[in-house]
């Protein structure tokens, strides 16, 4: 997140426009395409106060903007339902602090936002109820600026929000049937449609195709991420009371099955009004009334979200696995339950004083907050954490003072961008720190993983350092930097190959476990190449080892890359070691045309040597077979056709031309 917003500052993430983060993924940036930004115009936003107040002052400000805007939403709201001021209030800050919320903090920042989710409810009522919705009224408007707002914001409420807004288009159909509410009501799901196609209109005009997608999705997940019902009521185990972190204990070491666990609680307040909304549509209906439009809501979110609900059925049958998360609805569940408990509680106490309302409202918001407020870290904690921010800080200005501005620093271990996983005690993103901490330097990490144009990366960390020195010198990198904590012997290794090269240049961070070695960069910088090609869509992600030899399978037809980072045409050889399952032709093209056929089977083969002129930019080629794959297991990744063991590019010459 504070990538996000930093590149924001320094004008790299603008709607519309190709997502370049310009001083990342050196040498020439990391393309995010593929990796859309939720909540673009908040980011922005973010980035122009980062550009005035400094990047740390703006994350904690935006924390502070995300819980005050949850809470005046939600107030708002709950006194359009006709609560009284001082539950309204009790609600509001109940609702902002939330514990799905408040706890998620800056790495989920843009979760904090939900300020738009008692908004979105207010706008259902507006469109399902009786009365008239001309657009005429204000609340037609309001049912528009919050769609708009909700189709620019996070996906996961605005999916939320559809389901509910379907519902109340549903019941209104079948019900009173108003043309004027239909109208609105159509119109704000086109407006919501709107705002998301821009705010991710990247991901579909400049990602690049037949690349495997960053972030895979898959039915397991929608089973891990799904909303546990006992999640609900299980307190964390950081819980500022121990008789209530008890639990949450208990339920870590008995559940074996996790995924963003206690995030999903209500808190006591919630709980309770959770509990009383079931019991109020249960005497409802025995009463032979139907429930409540809130019963009605929790009953559909609950529905649609468990595990083993509608999601799971939409995934397993359907491929429907974008929304695997389904246990971050539950903040609609927790504003909807406290939006009923302050309405109901309004009117139960309509009959008392404006101090005893007072002071009852006061006590309960007081227990929830307690209850949803997690303990103070201890000042050593405190202390560690603000001396590794100095260090990050003083590191950065010292690389900026020993580097010409501009200038490129290679950077190990190498890691591809999101979420993979880390060697020793490093943190996914956690090279990202340096960045953070400079305004004029380039860094090699930050480029999009499974990318032919960081292809050359993975070619160079396997050298040996005298090796990877002289080429990145070639590149014209002017300095290796090293996070110790992705290796198991802290760099030592590497740092003390490079003394015996005469490199003692050497700008130490300290604690902050960061060291960067000045290079020597050639005055004119090549331009690095993949030694060979990247796989695509068609692949699977992780290579198979089972038989002593590395290789990748692919699961049907299936793409290769190449990243041309010249201006002008690119000749090189290709070759290929490939097996297959089963005997089978294969075929290889590129641009249309066929550049390569050969039969293959389960014994690796060396396909002829073949040759190809690339094009500026990233070249595709497609490998097909008519034979089908064939499945050689019911496990995961059994489904295969082709095995790519090895290929090799041999650059012969700069074709002529532009």
């Amino acid at each position: 997140m504070l990538t996000r917003i930093k590149a924001a500052a320094e004008g790299d993430t603008w709607p519309l426009f190709p997502q370049v983060i310009a001083r990342l993924g050196a040498p020439w940036g990391a393309h995010w395409n593929a990796y859309p930004t939720p909540d673009k115009f908040l980011v922005l936003a973010l980035g122009g106060l980062a550009r005035i107040v400094g990047l740390p002052v703006a994350a904690n400000l935006a924390m502070l903007l995300a819980t005050v805007s949850s809470g005046f939403a939600f107030y708002a709201v709950a006194r359009r339902f006709k609560a009284t001021w001082e539950w309204a209030f009790a609600g509001a800050l109940l609702f902002a602090f939330t514990y799905s919320v408040f706890h998620r903090g800056l790495a989920h920042l843009l979760l904090l936002f939900t300020w738009t989710v008692p908004l979105g409810l207010l706008a259902c009522w507006f469109i399902a109820r009786r009365r008239i919705l001309t657009w005429h009224s204000r609340e037609a408007w309001i049912c528009v600026g919050v769609a708009a707002s909700l189709g620019a914001s996070n996906p996961y409420n605005l999916f939320f929000w559809c389901q509910l807004l379907g519902w109340a288009l549903i019941a209104h159909y079948f019900g009173a049937r108003r043309r004027e509410n239909l109208q609105v009501g159509a119109v704000c799901v086109g407006v919501a449609g709107l705002g998301f196609l821009v705010v991710h209109a990247e991901f579909w005009l400049y990602t690049q195709r037949g690349g495997i997608p960053l972030l895979v999705r898959n039915y397991g997940g929608t089973e891990l991420y799904a909303l546990k019902i006992v999640e609900m009521f299980v307190p964390p185990t950081s819980h500022r009371w121990d008789w209530m972190a008890f639990f949450g204990n208990r339920y870590a070491r008995w559940s074996d099955w996790r995924g963003e666990a206690y995030l999903p609680y209500l808190g006591l307040v919630g709980i309770a009004g959770f509990f009383w909304l079931c019991l109020d549509s249960v005497r409802r209906m025995l009463r032979g009334r139907a429930p409540t439009g809130w019963a009605l809501q929790t009953s559909w979110i609950l529905s649609y979200c468990t595990l083993g609900g509608i999601t799971n059925l939409l995934a397993l049958f359907l491929g429907f696995q974008l929304f695997r998360a389904t246990n971050r609805v539950s903040v609609f569940v927790g504003c909807i339950v406290l939006l009923f408990v302050v309405v109901r509680l309004s009117w139960l106490t309509r009959g008392m004083t404006r101090t005893w309302r007072s002071s009852l409202a006061a006590a309960v918001a007081a227990i929830g907050a307690l209850d949803q407020i997690p303990r103070q870290f201890s000042p050593e904690r405190n202390g560690a954490v603000a001396e590794r921010v100095r260090g990050d800080a003083e590191f950065g200005r010292a690389l900026e003072a020993a580097l010409p501005r501009g200038a490129m620093v290679f950077q190990l271990p190498v890691l591809g961008f999101p979420e993979v996983v880390t060697p020793h005690r490093l943190v996914d993103y956690e090279l990202f720190r340096p960045y953070l901490n400079t305004t004029a330097l380039r860094f090699s990490y930050g480029a999009a993983k499974f990318r032919s144009r960081s292809r050359w990366q993975r070619d160079l960390e396997n050298l040996p350092v005298k090796e990877m020195v002289d080429r990145l010198e070639r590149f014209g990198f002017a300095a290796l930097y090293l996070n110790r904590r992705g290796f198991v012997d802290g760099g030592e290794k590497v740092l003390a190959s490079l003394r015996e090269l005469g490199y003692r240049g050497t700008i130490d961070g300290g604690k902050s476990e960061q060291v960067a070695v000045l290079l020597k960069p050639s005055p004119q910088p090549e331009l690095p190449l993949g030694k060979t090609l990247t796989p695509g869509s068609g692949w699977y992600s992780q290579l198979d080892s089972q038989t002593g030899t590395p290789v990748r399978w692919s699961h049907g037809p299936s793409a290769l890359m190449y990243f041309n980072p010249f201006d002008r045409p690119l000749r090189v050889n290709l070759q290929f070691r490939l097996s297959g399952a089963g005997s089978r032709t294969v075929k290889l093209t590129h641009r249309g045309r066929t550049v390569g056929q050969a039969q293959i089977g389960e014994t690796p083969v060396d396909l002829p040597t073949i040759s190809v002129v690339l094009d500026p930019g990233v070249n595709r080629f497609n490998l097909n077979s008519p034979e089908p794959a064939l499945r050689l297991s019911q496990g995961r990744s059994q489904f295969r056709s082709v095995g790519l063991h090895e290929v090799k590019v041999t650059v012969l010459e700069r074709a002529p031309g532009a």
